[in-house]
This record gives C-alpha cells, structure tokens and sequence, in this order.
C-alpha cells in the first residue's frame, strides 16, 4: 500500500479493530456506533497525529448525505506539493447513492497520502459499503454508548489516569450519579475537577462540584421518605421525574423498603437470626428496625394500601401518575403523623 505513513498509519492487511482512545490513522477509519462522543474524539485523534507527522496536512469534510458525485474521487488525487489529506466523512447512516457509488470504488484503489474517516451511526444503511470497508480489514472503531455505570467509571478513572490524577473510587461514583447520564458531561465534569483541583479528588471535591445534581433515584427517595423528610423526599422525587425517571420502579423501590419494614415491625430476636429467618442481610434488619420505630401497625397498614392504589394507578389506571407516587410518598414520609 502506501509507502510512507504519517504516524504510524496502517499499511497492512490485517484485522484493525480499535478503541477509541488508541485509534491510529489507516488508509480508512469507520467510526461505526451512535455515540457521537466517542466517535469525535476518535477523528479528533486521527487528525492531530497525521498533523504530528505531516503538519500541512490538509483536512477535507463533507457530509455523505448531501454529497455530490465525484467529490471524494476529486479530494483524494495526489496534490500538486504531494501533501497527505485527511477527509472526514459524516452522516453515512444518510448516505445518498452518489456518496455509495464512489465509497465502495475509492474501497478498491484507496489513495496512498489519504487518510478517509467516515462516520456511520447506526442502522442498516450503506450495509453494503459498511461490509466492504470490512472485508478489506480497514480500521473499525466501535462507538458505543456508555450504559452500565461501570462502564462510566471506567471512562472517568482512564480519564484522571491518562492526566496523572488520581479520584477517589467513592468520588467516582458521586462524579458517574451527577453527570453520569450524558458522556460529554461526563467529560467535561472529569476536565473541570482537574483543571479546577490540585492532588486526588475526593468524594467531598466531588459533593462541592456537583453535589446539588446527584440523580434522585427511587431508593434514595424511598430512605429520604421512611426516615420522615418529607420535604426531601417530595423534592428528590420531582426532581428524578423532571430528569425522565419512570415512575413504576420508583414505586417499586417504595414497595421493596415498606416491605422490609413490615417484616421486621413488632418482630423480636437478634439481627442475625431475623436475617436468616426473613432472607435479608443483618445490616437490612437493622435499617428497617430503625425506620420502623416511627410507624404503627395502622400506619403502616395505611402505607401498604397507598403503595397498591400508587402501582395501580402509575400502570395504567390512572392519568395522573406523578400525584399517585407523590400521594404514597406523602404518607409513608408522615408515619404515624
């Protein structure tokens, strides 16, 4: 293939799969997944180490959805100066015919100062290019999103690693439940604490930052409700709900602690035992005990009704569901009040 690379280019023929982070600039790079983030700093990367090697490198854009025939043909003939390019496809899950036709030949004869990064988002159109660029063993980068919040505290840890930083593992956890829900945040929040901060990050750094954006979760309104913060509990609520919490778990995360409460209501013997007897752990029994000091056996009675009308009404028999959860919060949070 080419006989010169500009930092390290791939010339070979071998299998290229790579991450994000260690993509290196090839012949061709499929930025394939839908998660944009990923996915510009993988071109990003690309960019900066071709102009690492050949700073007069020349960067050519255009999206393959409103492309007009002939233009990659013409950006990939060699310059009259021999400069390399580097030319960034986007928008290749709308790519147009004329942007297939020329894809799929450019495939068979790449141009040897070309570094062609193309963009696909997902979904079956262009399949025929995108099984092409395959088959050639062109590099594939994998964009995909983030879900797991394990995942996302991996992507902050790598982040403080790679800038010599190190984040407490419990400030990882606060930073992922803060801003954990949109990974440009997520980065930005991990530049920001090092820009901002000297030496580790802790979870106190962390609550200082962005203590006030912590996503209020149908357990954390359950424990704000049993222990009898009903202004807390309602705020937290509305809060997870205004941010597109679904208001079914959020009942049932309610359901699961009142439960717990009632098994260990009026109930004698040692944590241990009751934890054996009921299938809880020790350190369960000992929280429902405590949030069982403020409730009466009618008070509870009055909870496990409102629960049942709440699960009733969020799944369909009602058409205001927020007012059902907001109602059972309301009465757990009161107790015996």
């Amino acid at each position: 293939m080419a006989t010169r690379s500009p930092a390290g280019r791939s010339s070979g023929s071998s299998p290229q799969a790579a991450s994000w982070r260690e993509v290196r600039p090839a012949a061709v790079v499929l930025l394939s997944g839908p998660e944009d983030y990923l996915a510009s700093k993988a071109a990003e990367s690309i960019r900066s180490q071709v102009r690492a090697a050949q700073p007069e490198a020349e960067l050519v854009r255009f999206d393959a959805g409103a492309y007009e025939a002939g233009t990659l043909t013409m950006h990939a003939s060699p310059s009259l100066f021999g400069d390399w390019k580097v030319i960034e496809a986007s928008g290749l899950a709308q790519m147009n015919d004329a942007f297939l036709v020329d894809a799929l030949a450019y495939l068979t004869d790449p141009a040897p100062d070309v570094v062609l990064v193309m963009r696909h988002s997902g979904g079956n159109r262009g399949k025929k290019l995108l099984d092409a660029v395959k088959a050639m063993q062109s590099t594939v980068v994998d964009c995909q999103p983030l879900k797991k919040d394990g995942e996302k505290a991996e992507f902050v840890t790598t982040e403080f690693r790679l800038a010599r930083r190190r984040i407490d593992p419990d400030a990882v956890r606060a930073l992922v439940a803060a801003v954990g829900s949109q990974l440009p945040e997520l980065a930005a929040a991990c530049q920001q604490l090092m820009a901002d901060t000297a030496g580790d990050v802790s979870v106190e750094t962390v609550e200082k930052y962005y203590g006030g954006r912590v996503e209020a979760t149908g357990f954390k309104v359950a424990d704000a409700a049993l222990a009898g913060r009903t202004a807390q509990a309602l705020s937290m609520l509305r809060h997870a709900l205004a941010t597109g919490a679904d208001p079914v778990p959020i009942v049932a995360a309610l359901a699961m602690k009142v439960r717990a409460v009632a098994k260990v209501h009026g109930v004698r013997g040692s944590s241990l035992q009751l934890a054996k007897d009921l299938g809880m752990a020790p350190w369960q029994v000992d929280q429902a005990r405590k949030e069982a000091q403020r409730f009466s056996s009618d008070a509870l009675a009055r909870c496990i009704r409102a629960l049942a009308e709440a699960d009733a009404q969020v799944k369909g028999e009602s058409r205001d569901p927020v007012y059902a959860v907001e109602r059972a919060v309301t009465v757990i949070a009161l107790g015996d009040g």
